[in-house]
């Protein structure tokens, strides 16, 4: 169950569920907002800050982050991004120990890998993923879904910078975001061709053109 709202506290440790609602997508900010008027829901100035930021959004963000980027109550963000989701507006995922992050919806579904030693993030059209679904479908009957939770591992990089340390050569550092396939019309990280994503936590971003980003 989401975060619990009724005593007006927020549980952090509560884990989010994922409704199974049709997607709803837009073209852009106008077009949601008078889709949800016509609905018969009402677009409150909150409720319109946040749609304004998920749109601008590079990747998924959390509730906490929208709440200081936008100086609003977080049970008043929580309670839109519910009600978006359950509209089908908006998901969420998790990407390893983060938060639930919420990413408007699309045509096409987006699964996420995600880089335990960086926090490089690559989101990947679910085809690309289907040998190893098959392989777990064929070993153990189990039909796995990447949307919710993402492969967590390390990257490329982040692999060969350990073995590198292995053999004495030098000591693993964490690399710089690669650039992630959108595998869709438009992706659910709303990059560029040039961008780098990378996980912050409760908010995931691009680096437009950059492969030397520090923290």
């Amino acid at each position: 169950m989401p975060p619990s709202l009724r005593s007006g506290r927020i549980d952090k440790t509560a884990l989010t569920a994922s409704p199974d609602s049709p997607p709803q997508v837009f073209a852009g900010l106008e077009e949601a907002i008078r889709s949800l008027r016509a609905s018969g829901l009402r677009v409150s100035t909150p409720r319109r800050l946040v749609l304004e930021a998920l749109f601008a959004a590079d990747g998924p963000v959390s509730a906490a982050h929208l709440s200081r980027t936008l100086s609003l109550d977080e049970s008043s963000v929580y309670r839109n991004l519910e009600l978006l989701e359950r509209r089908g507006v908006v998901r969420h995922l998790h990407l390893g120990h983060s938060p639930g992050l919420y990413v408007l919806t699309s045509e096409h579904e987006v699964e996420y890998l995600y880089c335990e030693r960086c926090a490089r993030v690559t989101a990947v059209a679910p085809h690309q993923l289907d040998p190893i679904r098959q392989r777990i479908q064929k070993e153990f009957g189990h039909t796995p879904r990447f949307t919710h939770f993402a492969i967590v591992g390390t990257c490329h990089d982040c692999t060969a910078a350990s073995a590198r340390a292995k053999r004495g050569a030098v000591e693993p550092t964490p690399s710089a975001p690669r650039r992630a396939p959108s595998g869709r019309k438009r992706s659910a990280t709303r990059t560029s061709g040039r961008d780098q994503l990378h996980s912050h936590g409760d908010y995931v971003h691009s680096h437009p053109g950059r492969a030397d980003h520090t923290h």
